[in-house]
């Protein structure tokens, strides 16, 4: 394992007790919401703020470990971050922002400068290299600053929203670079196409927890959390179940098509709702007379969101919107198949 970390960690009045582990050579998508605690993480293995309690092991050197006295400072760690604030060196040019960290490492002059061309013509900058940081846009000074960390060669990469400020086509690019780094990459992401892309496996980071970890399909398969079912598009209710019928603990009572008895999670596709203005009298087991709480359009759909008794959301067309009458605080009905419910084990 390239990251062995079970350690509580505290940034002022918010703390973070996170325990995983990282394959060497893999890379590992830290999501979760605004607040959740995914840069106290990073910070921790970085080593910018202390640990606690527990330890870190990174590439097999244990850099901390406060029952042993151990702390080892971040400049000495196999270790790289790489945030959205690109920090350049403003009075050095481009080449030399890149080429420092493998001067600091240890590596000669013209060595270093060698290899931060290199990393400039992979990021697609090489003609900027004599370039002042102030003359670049923010998109350039952010690959500028990711060559600069990649450049070190460590054992570890931390790329703390690596992509944000990157134009799409550019951002498609800069995956693709990632995806061929040796080093092992812990991302920090809102994006879910970046998770998906690159992640062999997903931190999910919950109100300084890591609430649900596993394969981008294993998460799929199971998201354990509302805040994770939104992040796959996914619905997710919590209920207890007895037999096929599921009371959820909203109030609704649904019929699925699998039975199981104790607490249960529920999940279904936003694709699998139907919505009408009327009562429906239709084969789908469950119906239920649903507020809108708010219409949110994206690109080509809607995204409906659907208050008491079951929040939850639903996908339409634009078309559809009109043709129901759909508004924040509009009523409308709702049916659902029982055989599109996936029920599991809470």
């Amino acid at each position: 394992m390239s990251i062995q970390a079970d350690f509580h960690a505290a940034a002022g009045d918010f703390s973070i007790h996170a325990a995983f582990e990282v394959p060497t050579g893999s890379c590992t998508a830290v999501v979760g919401p605004n607040g959740a605690g995914k840069t106290t993480l990073a910070h921790a293995l970085a080593g910018l703020i202390p640990i606690e309690q527990g330890s870190i092991v990174l590439a097999g050197q244990v850099v901390d470990d406060p029952a042993k006295k151990i702390c080892v400072p971040p400049d000495r760690r196999p270790i790289a971050l790489h945030s959205q604030h690109n920090l350049l060196f403003p009075h050095l040019s481009v080449v030399e922002n890149v080429a420092f960290g493998p001067r600091c490492s240890g590596l000669g002059t013209r060595s270093a400068r060698r290899r931060a061309e290199e990393w400039l013509h992979r990021v697609g900058l090489a003609e900027l290299a004599e370039l002042r940081p102030a003359q670049l846009s923010g998109g350039q000074a952010q690959r500028v600053a990711l060559a600069r960390a990649a450049a070190c060669e460590p054992a570890v990469l931390l790329l703390d929203e690596s992509l944000a400020s990157l134009d799409a086509e550019t951002r498609t690019a800069v995956r693709h670079l990632l995806a061929e780094i040796a080093a092992t990459r812990v991302l920090i992401t809102h994006d879910p196409v970046e998770a998906r892309v690159l992640a062999d496996q997903l931190l999910v980071v919950e109100d300084g927890e890591v609430a649900q970890s596993g394969t981008p399909e294993e998460v799929t398969a199971d998201p354990r959390t509302p805040w994770t079912a939104g992040l796959l598009d996914m619905n997710l209710l919590t209920g207890r179940a007895a037999g096929t019928r599921v009371a959820l603990d909203c109030g609704l009572s649904l019929t699925s098509a699998t039975a199981m008895t104790g607490p249960a999670l529920v999940t279904f596709s936003p694709a699998a709702i139907t919505l009408s203005a009327t009562q429906p009298h239709t084969s789908a087991r469950n119906t239920w007379e649903a507020e809108v709480a708010r219409i949110q359009p994206e690109g080509d759909r809607v995204r409906v969101l659907l208050g008491e008794p079951a929040p939850c959301h639903v996908w339409v067309t634009p078309q559809a919107v009109g043709e129901l009458g759909l508004g924040a605080g509009s009523r409308c009905w709702a049916a659902l198949k029982a055989t599109e419910l996936t029920v599991r084990e809470a």
